[in-house]
């Protein structure tokens, strides 16, 4: 029977046994080659916890991963980020054959450098693996190389500089990262606008149903489930797209309605807030104001 809950990698050294790979040459920094990694038993687990970030590089994929709603093979590089605390599980019919890389980092490592606080900037650490980084050749040949340079640095000599050369090549990475991201972001417009498409059908059935009322706005993490993406995916995805993460996306719609409402009916603001799913009409009108720079009532009579 397999295990259900996930197995805990606390350390890199922990992976290493786990996987069947020597110790590590550094307790805090890893680069693995994925070829020298050990295929997983029938009886092992398959769910998995690591207590410090991963960035995976593979070719060759032999398996087919989601993407939003449509299915990919990865004849080209892919990228995984996996941060400390994210469990994720490893499927597949038969025996993975792909090659690469994986580079895996401590928080410790970064401790009292600014990668410490501004590595929380990077979202994709938290999108979903459904929502993995495609790589051109050429893209790919940067990223392998930075990976590279960083197992080479660690390999070196340590001395006073070697942690300061090695946050550069991470910083440098993560940068290309979400360079990368966006251009994906762009290149794949049939399969963003299809996200997009779907978010604004569901925003409109969500505003004309029941829902609004009982349950108030769509909260975005909920809305992201419903469309089968992470939260911090598509709001990075519609900021690309339409200039406003998802919450401004809600707000926008509500706003839509909410004029259509003051200048066709002659509901009162308080009822028009209740429709909207707000329990006070004052919560109502100061998020029309922020938005509008009028209040509700000074809006409709624009139209009187």
């Amino acid at each position: 029977m397999k295990n259900k809950e996930p197995h805990q990698l606390k350390t890199i050294s922990d992976y290493h046994s786990f996987r069947g790979l020597p110790k590590p040459e550094h307790p805090l920094i890893s680069v693995v080659n994925l070829e020298a990694v050990r295929q997983l038993q029938d009886n092992e687990p398959r769910g998995l916890t690591q207590h410090f970030y991963s960035i995976a590089l593979k070719r060759n994929f032999t398996g087919k991963l989601k993407y939003g709603q449509q299915e990919y093979d990865f004849n080209e590089g892919v990228m995984f980020f996996i941060s400390p605390g994210q469990v994720y599980s490893i499927e597949s019919k038969k025996a993975l054959e792909h090659s690469g890389w994986l580079l895996f980092f401590h928080p410790d490592f970064l401790w009292n450098t600014p990668l410490a606080k501004t590595i929380k900037q990077y979202e994709y650490f938290s999108y979903a693996a459904n929502e993995a980084l495609h790589l051109s050749e050429k893209e790919e040949a940067i990223i392998a190389g930075i990976i590279q340079q960083i197992e080479q640095e660690y390999h070196s000599n340590i001395d006073k500089f070697s942690q300061s050369v090695i946050i550069a090549q991470l910083e440098l990475l993560l940068t290309y990262a979400e360079r990368f991201y966006h251009r994906q972001f762009i290149t794949r417009k049939i399969s963003s606008h299809k996200i997009l498409t779907r978010l604004e059908a569901f925003l409109t059935a969500y505003f004309n149903s029941v829902d609004l009322i009982k349950k108030g706005l769509p909260t975005v993490q909920y809305i992201a489930q419903s469309l089968n993406v992470s939260p911090n995916y598509l709001s990075s995805l519609l900021k690309v797209l339409t200039g406003q993460n998802t919450q401004q996306h809600i707000h926008s719609k509500l706003i839509d309605i909410a004029k259509e409402k003051l200048s066709t009916t002659a509901l009162s603001v308080s009822e028009i807030a209740y429709e909207l799913g707000f329990e006070h009409p004052q919560s109502f009108s100061k998020l029309f104001k922020t938005k509008t720079n009028l209040s509700p009532l000074e809006f409709r009579q624009t139209f009187n």
